[in-house]
């Protein structure tokens, strides 16, 4: 087993004792954070439901302008910000926070703190 499957299967251990305790409902949604080396993705997700409310990535024009690089902590705290902004578009002002099996540090917890910074608590 090379040390790419154990970090992968480290980060999926995380992941299902984390999705084991949080749930998202449509009042209270899950924010579901995706990261790979070169996007960022956020999803507030109703799981009661199994749909997905509002989304916000750095794939989107409206994020990335004036961006160099889409995988840095910059491009994570404009797609905090985004899914902040349309969050509160949909009235959603309380979610869960789900990190997904990531650590919380760098991207994840920029994206996090930009969320909060522009309206939403978790």
């Amino acid at each position: 087993m090379s040390s790419l499957d154990k970090k992968r299967e480290a980060r999926v251990k995380r992941q299902v004792r984390v999705r084991r305790k949080v749930r998202g409902t449509a009042q209270r949604p899950r924010l579901n954070v995706f990261r790979s080396a070169r996007h960022i993705y956020a999803q507030l997700i109703d799981d009661t439901a199994g749909t997905t409310l509002a989304t916000a990535s750095s794939v989107l024009d409206d994020v990335n302008t004036g961006l160099k690089y889409t995988g840095n902590i910059e491009a994570a705290g404009r797609v905090g910000a985004e899914i902040a902004r349309r969050a509160l578009a949909k009235d959603i002002t309380t979610v869960v926070f789900d990190r997904n099996g990531f650590l919380y540090h760098g991207r994840v917890k920029a994206l996090a703190e930009a969320a909060r910074e522009n309206g939403l608590t978790f």
